[in-house]
C-alpha cells in the first residue's frame, strides 16, 4: 500500500486555473499507474485523467484540452493542472495509484468553480 495526500483544491471563478498535487509516501511511478478521479454531489466517481507507468496519458472527453496530468519523480508527486475551469468541474478530486488491481486512494480535495 502507498499513502497519497492531495492538496491544491479551492474556490475559483469560471475560466480560472488550479493545480492539484498528490504526494506519495514513496517512489511509485515506475510501479503504479496513477490517476485523478472526481465525484460531484449525487454522482458517481468518474475518471478525469490517468498516466501509465510508461508515461502514456488519457483524459476524459470533458477535460481534454483543458487539463494536464504530469508527474515529478524527484518529489514523488502527481499533478493535475486544470485550466479554463467550468462550474461543472466542481467536485471532490481524488488521486489514485493502481498496481495490478491493488488500488490506493487519497482523501480527496474539494474544487469549487463559481459561475
Amino acid at each position: 500500500q502507498v499513502q497519497l495526500v492531495e492538496s491544491g483544491g479551492g474556490l475559483v471563478q469560471a475560466g480560472g486555473s488550479l493545480r492539484l498535487s498528490c504526494a506519495a509516501s514513496r517512489y511509485i511511478f515506475s510501479i503504479y499507474a496513477m490517476g485523478w478521479y472526481r465525484q460531484a454531489p449525487g454522482k458517481q466517481r468518474e475518471l478525469v485523467a490517468t498516466v501509465t507507468k510508461g508515461g502514456d496519458t488519457n483524459y476524459a472527453d470533458s477535460v481534454k484540452g483543458r487539463f494536464g496530468i504530469f508527474r515529478d519523480s524527484a518529489k514523488n508527486t502527481l499533478y493535475l493542472q486544470m485550466n479554463s475551469l467550468k462550474p461543472e468541474d466542481t467536485a471532490v478530486y481524488y488521486c489514485n495509484a493502481n498496481n495490478d488491481g491493488m488500488s490506493s486512494w487519497g482523501q480527496g480535495t474539494q474544487v469549487t468553480v463559481s459561475s
